[in-house]
């Protein structure tokens, strides 16, 4: 109990090792982020500019009090394997701070492919208005959308969690009193007119916003008539004729400003019902996590150590260090807020499986944050844990993290493999934020054990058809199957798929769960009932 004392030691070849391999993972994250804000063209962006527009980002940082963060959500969604979605999947979406009230932001990039809806581009915005609704914030969005990607027809419209879901959350969300305020920047066709035409309040810029179900070409294929866009869904027309629109700006710039003022009318957002301690940093730098995180996956990391440099005061209150101590429990603060960690530190055990369903009991009796720092090859196998009733411990702690009514979230630090993944609070489980470090590795199982269990198949399949396998032909069998599950594992796939919020620095995730927990810690508490535990 107390404090971590770190046995590290930053002047040995392992520890520069590590860092250095840390480093480089680091500069790819780097490049990906670079690539997800530098959307568009190069034409694209001086086009925009040169109507008199803002960027997008340049109107989310207009938006935000000055100097305030900004905790931007999936910016590595799209791009990859993903569909046809470019990185970061033309939308921008945060939690950022306007008049000293946290909100939503969300704004269509459009810069790409004119702000158009792709499958990943819907699935993305639902996921913000999903976590505005998590911890109650008011929701800005900024248009200029071209409506939905006509060849992701397929992803777009009749999928459920997707562009029809992007309406339906506005409207439940603006009945549950959270605020839905839209700025109309540029053309809003289509899909993209009905965004704002359900908000509570929308704002549209003079020449610059329109909105129309079907545009001039639209109109003339189905009616015969000929009209310009202005007369047709301008700003004039929508905010002295159609009363589409409710307040009628200059600019961009200006359009801001009048939303801004709409948020400072909004009601003050709730104080703390669990307020935070004074945030001491952690007694140990940060950055030695490059150089504590093993760059060879068979050497595993101490996770003891990875806590002490993100916790207030490298303090940790382990929860029956000697029993099951493959997995490390126990209570510590993050930014002052009060959390209870679960981190692997070694395979899963029956002991270990029921540590973790007495401890996250413990919290939710308390009302404590749960934080799940995965880093897990999975469950033991094997006679003798199958007779120790490993799957029976492993139920009763995969009912009691589903179970649990507090804040939850999920950073995969390491690999994160098959039950073991989902019993660590995977995106499955609904954690307020699922998050990933560069080195993050998450999959059925690892390639190689992918590549021996399907070769172990095939072997007896042929075996009973009286054929035979050469180890060199078994060898060209193994070969794809390792390929396809490295690249599935990468933590890049699963940002790029939606299937985890974002890839973090392992240095920003103090910083990451503080915002979130401040959040968290305004909220009212829920009664947690737990599933049948199978004795």
């Amino acid at each position: 109990m107390g404090t971590i004392h770190s046995m590290v030691s930053s002047s040995s070849e392992v520890f520069r090792q590590n860092d250095n391999h840390y480093r480089e993972l680091l500069e790819e994250l780097r490049l990906r982020r670079r690539e997800a804000v530098e959307s568009g063209t190069p034409m694209s962006r001086d086009r925009h500019v040169s109507s008199g527009k803002l960027l997008p980002r340049d109107r989310v940082r207009a938006l935000l009090d000055l100097g305030s963060p900004f905790l931007e959500l999936s910016m590595l969604a799209g791009g990859g394997a993903s569909g046809a979605a470019p990185l970061g999947a033309g939308i921008i979406t945060g939690i950022g701070v306007i008049n000293g009230k946290p909100c939503m932001i969300i704004a269509n990039d459009s810069v790409v492919k004119g702000g158009t809806y792709h499958g990943m581009t819907s699935k993305k915005h639902v996921r913000a208005q999903q976590v505005a609704l998590q911890y109650r914030l008011p929701t800005i969005t900024l248009v200029d959308s071209g409506g939905a990607f006509l060849p992701e027809m397929h992803e777009v419209f009749p999928v459920e969690g997707r562009y029809g879901t992007v309406f339906h959350q506005i409207v439940r969300q603006s009945a549950q009193g959270l605020a839905q305020i839209a700025v109309v920047h540029g053309a809003c066709t289509a899909g993209g007119a009905y965004v704002p035409s359900l908000c509570d309040q929308s704002i549209i810029v003079r020449n610059q916003g329109y909105m129309f179900l079907g545009g001039p070409e639209i109109t003339f294929a189905a009616t015969g008539e000929t009209v310009d866009r202005e007369t047709l869904g301008g700003a004039v027309m929508h905010s002295r004729q159609s009363g589409v629109t409710d307040y009628l700006a200059e600019n961009d710039n200006h359009a801001l400003a009048i939303a801004r003022n709409l948020v400072s009318t909004l009601p003050d957002y709730p104080t703390y019902l669990r307020p935070p301690s004074a945030v001491v940093p952690p007694r140990y730098d940060p950055q030695e996590l490059y150089g504590i995180v093993s760059a060879d996956p068979r050497v595993p990391t101490d996770n003891r150590e990875v806590i002490a440099r993100l916790v207030d005061d490298s303090w940790f209150d382990e929860f029956k260090r000697d029993y099951g101590d493959t997995l490390l429990c126990g209570f510590a603060r993050i930014h002052g807020f009060e959390v209870g960690i679960i981190a692997n530190n070694g395979v899963l055990f029956t002991e270990s499986a029921l540590k973790a369903t007495h401890f996250i009991d413990l919290c939710c009796k308390r009302q404590i944050p749960l934080v799940f720092l995965a880093d897990i090859s999975g469950f033991m196998v094997g006679t003798a844990a199958e007779r120790s009733g490993i799957a029976k411990a492993g139920a009763k702690m995969i009912t009691a993290m589903s179970s649990a009514e507090v804040p939850k979230f999920n950073v995969v630090i390491g690999g994160s493999y098959g039950a073991g993944h989902l019993a660590m609070c995977s995106r499955h489980f609904e954690p307020d934020l699922a998050l990933g470090w560069p080195n993050g590795k998450a999959a059925l199982m690892g390639p190689e054990q992918a590549a021996i269990t399907l070769a172990m198949v095939q072997r007896q399949k042929r075996e009973r058809e009286g054929a035979t396998w050469s180890a060199e032909e078994e060898e060209a069998f193994k070969e794809p199957i390792r390929a396809q599950f490295e690249s599935f594992q990468s933590i890049y796939n699963f940002a790029s798929n939606l299937w985890i919020d974002d890839v973090v620095d392992p240095v920003e995730t103090r910083a990451v769960l503080g915002l979130a927990l401040d959040l968290a810690a305004r909220q009212a508490a829920r009664e947690t009932r737990f599933g049948v535990f199978r004795m």
